[in-house]
């Protein structure tokens, strides 16, 4: 079949012209494309990303971005009608969303810090999901949180009803598909607000715009101004672990009743608390399906082997990639490491978080 060269127009034209470009850059993107399917094959089973989180990671970032600008363009929208400027609000208002691709184009979204907090904290929902509700041995007693909440002992109560309105928050940005504007550390949420920002700016390409840059500008500081990441589930459960002050007798209980639960966020500020280690690397360890360094933190904080294997039993069955006969065969050994052994073990997860980065850098160097 032959095309007559009448019968092409501009638009057809334009758009041969665009796949020639293409196809000659392309070159390049289809090596890096085989590149990055090579990593994937060689990434251990181990480290590799199970359905449910990469589901949950990629639903997560979209929700995060998608709040951030959306929030950014209603703002600038409104300070622009203000301004005598309704061609370039309605852009904002209007355009489709596109901080998201423009930060992964970017190559942003590969922020090691970010993506460690957002893949943290899917795995922590997912975990949290997973895990088998324990009843009770008396059905008329109320649940761990709840006893809290009814407390005595005011600091506690305040900070328990905390914890249940901070995790009710996020559940709710989940099940409606938006996002908490306080659901990020202050630093990660002042990146992204101002990538965010930087990204939408794009939408008028040239010449730049004064007034487009000045409300994004105000919208952003608005964003951060009103940020708290005390509101966070995490802060939350920080707070309500050291208002409990657990003593090492109570310790083992409130660990695996907070897993009997699902309430991860809180037994991993329980552990973090009795260990004196920040909530992240203790999540860190909680997390990890090679959990060497969690049985190392549970004998560091003295727990005995029932409670070991109470909480070992609730990991192995809600994570499939933890192997429940390995932990059993493991508990004998894990029993042998004293605790003043698992604590020496453990002592550099302690340090200053920037101390420690730099010995973790020290030591990858000397490997290479």
């Amino acid at each position: 079949m032959s095309i007559d060269p009448s019968h092409v127009n501009d638009g057809t034209a334009y758009g041969a012209s665009q796949l020639l470009a293409r196809g000659a850059a392309d070159d390049v993107c289809a090596d890096r494309r085989v590149m990055a399917a090579i990593d994937d094959f060689f990434v251990a089973e181990t480290a590799r990303l199970d359905d449910r989180v990469r589901g949950g990671l990629a639903e997560a970032l979209a929700r995060l971005i998608n709040a951030i600008e959306g929030e950014l363009r209603q703002y600038a929208a409104r300070l622009l009608i203000g301004r005598g400027e309704p061609e370039l609000a309605e852009r904002l208002v209007n355009d489709p969303m596109i901080v998201q691709a423009a930060l992964r184009q970017a190559g942003l979204l590969q922020d090691g810090e970010l993506m460690r907090e957002l893949l943290a904290r899917v795995r922590q929902e997912v975990l949290g999901e997973a895990l088998s509700p324990v009843a009770p041995d008396d059905p008329d007693r109320p649940s761990l949180v709840a006893r809290l909440v009814g407390s005595p002992d005011g600091v506690v109560a305040t900070a328990a009803t905390g914890l249940l309105a901070a995790d009710a928050r996020r559940w709710a940005a989940i099940d409606t598909g938006g996002a908490p504007r306080s659901d990020l550390p202050a630093e990660l949420h002042h990146r992204l607000v101002w990538w965010s920002a930087a990204a939408l700016r794009s939408l008028v390409l040239s010449p730049p715009s004064a007034a487009l840059d000045r409300a994004l500008t105000e919208a952003a500081l608005r964003s951060l101004a009103a940020h708290d990441e005390g509101d966070r589930l995490e802060a939350a459960a920080v707070r309500l672990a050291a208002a409990i002050g657990a003593q090492p007798h109570e310790l083992p209980d409130l660990l695996v009743e907070s897993l009997g639960d699902r309430r991860v966020a809180l037994f991993v500020a329980l552990l973090a608390q009795a260990l004196d280690f920040s909530y992240d690397v203790t999540r860190d360890i909680v997390l990890d399906p090679i959990a060497d360094r969690l049985w190392l933190a549970l004998r560091a904080a003295a727990l005995d082997r029932a409670a070991i294997a109470a909480i070992g039993l609730a990991l192995c069955e809600a994570d499939p990639c933890r192997d429940v006969e390995a932990f059993a065969d493991q508990i004998d050994a894990i029993m042998a490491v004293s605790p003043d052994a698992a604590r020496q073990a453990l002592s550099t997860l302690g340090l200053h978080p920037d101390f420690r980065q730099a010995l973790m850098a020290l030591i990858k160097a000397q490997r290479a």
